[in-house]
């Protein structure tokens, strides 16, 4: 499983999506730049915005409801990767994060 220092090489040329699986309210604390949300409990309901043809990395905060995540979509046809140690390892290697809301973006 690759940790998010990892992520910018993995593609291979391919397009690649992080799909950050945390709700609402944690994401609009803060994310990363160009992460796609879809919480959980949604991306059965919402499969179709998912592209077939891209990787896609899913990462949470810190990896209990990515890896549930990131089977579901293996057994259902998509090439997908867990983040391991999610939003919060992100954070604490500096990796860049934005926020939807005033302040200072933050996961912890």
């Amino acid at each position: 499983m690759p940790g998010p220092s990892d992520l910018s090489d993995l593609s291979g040329g391919r397009r690649a999506i992080l799909l950050d699986v945390r709700e609402d309210d944690e994401w609009q604390l803060g994310h990363a730049p160009g992460g796609v949300n879809i919480p959980m409990v949604d991306v059965p309901a919402r499969i179709d915005e998912l592209d077939y043809d891209s990787e896609i990395y899913v990462i949470c905060r810190q990896g209990g409801r990515s890896i549930e995540v990131a089977m579901y979509l293996a057994h259902v046809g998509f090439e997908a990767v867990q983040v391991e140690g999610g939003m919060v390892a992100w954070q604490q290697i500096g990796r860049p994060l934005v926020t939807e809301g005033e302040g200072q973006a933050k996961i912890y």
